[in-house]
């Protein structure tokens, strides 16, 4: 299995979801990009994820999208991601995904990413805008070299979709709570509850919920039902105003937030 699977196996035999943390590279400059991921695993993260800054961001909110910006004004470039995720990895024992837009892996040359990123020690790829069906180098080059493959499953999937997904998928799927782009919401849609229950029914052993969870209560409330709660934008945003002391304090009540009642 992989580590991202056994880090929510982990998760789940402590009685409690799991954990994702999203957080750009380079923001707000590559060194403190990488002593905020080494924090937020040591605030509880189960898996962390990681989004190189992208010039062309659909699914990013403004927090995100400003804190991208800011990384590639301020030099960010796509080989600064190997480096950002072998430090990382040297500090910390968590896995590592990287999520990222398909083209600048294309670009890169899908086989040389795949070997740089598990030489640093990698787990994986999220990759938001590419699906299965395109994705038959990423899925070979992922094979090869023993990385996860985390592909999105959204509300609006048809069943044929989900089949595919979750045969392609390992580690987890990403699943989508709503639609739209990332952010903070009052109220997660109910949408999210179906979706994964539908995966349960392809097969699927870990679905974590993300888009629009920014506080411990909606985590309390998605890992009720899914295996893991993935947050970026609040993170963010308190890495934006807090530095990484406000950071780490708010991961410290989100990871709180993924301990399940015991029944």
């Amino acid at each position: 299995m992989s580590r991202v699977h056994d880090a929510i196996a982990a998760a789940r035999a402590a009685g409690r979801g799991a954990f994702v943390g999203y957080l750009p590279l380079g923001y707000p400059d590559l060194q403190t990009s990488i002593d905020a991921a080494v924090a937020l695993a040591e605030a509880g993260a189960d898996v962390l994820e990681l989004g190189p800054p992208y010039s062309d961001p659909v699914m990013d909110g403004p927090v995100i999208q400003e804190a991208t910006q800011a990384a590639l004004a301020a030099g960010f470039r796509l080989r600064d991601t190997f480096t950002a995720v072998r430090e990382i990895a040297a500090r910390v024992d968590v896995p590592i995904l990287v999520m990222t837009y398909w083209n600048p892996v294309l670009q890169y040359g899908v086989d040389r990413y795949a070997d740089e990123l598990a030489a640093a020690g990698g787990a994986g790829l999220i990759t938001p805008d590419i699906t299965p069906d395109a994705a038959a180098e990423w899925i070979a080059a992922s094979e090869r070299t023993g990385l996860d493959r985390v592909f999105l499953a959204a509300p609006t999937s048809t069943d044929e979709r989900l089949a595919t997904i979750a045969r392609a998928s390992t580690g987890f799927v990403y699943t989508v709570s709503t639609m739209g782009i990332t952010g903070e919401r009052a109220e997660l849609d109910a949408a999210a509850r179906t979706l994964v229950a539908r995966l349960r029914e392809h097969g699927v052993e870990n679905a974590c919920v993300g888009i629009g969870i920014s506080t411990p209560d909606q985590v309390a409330g998605v890992v009720e039902y899914a295996d893991g709660a993935i947050v970026g934008t609040a993170l963010v945003r308190a890495l934006r105003d807090g530095g990484i002391d406000g950071l780490a304090t708010e991961a410290c009540a989100l990871a709180a937030g993924t301990a399940r009642a015991s029944k």
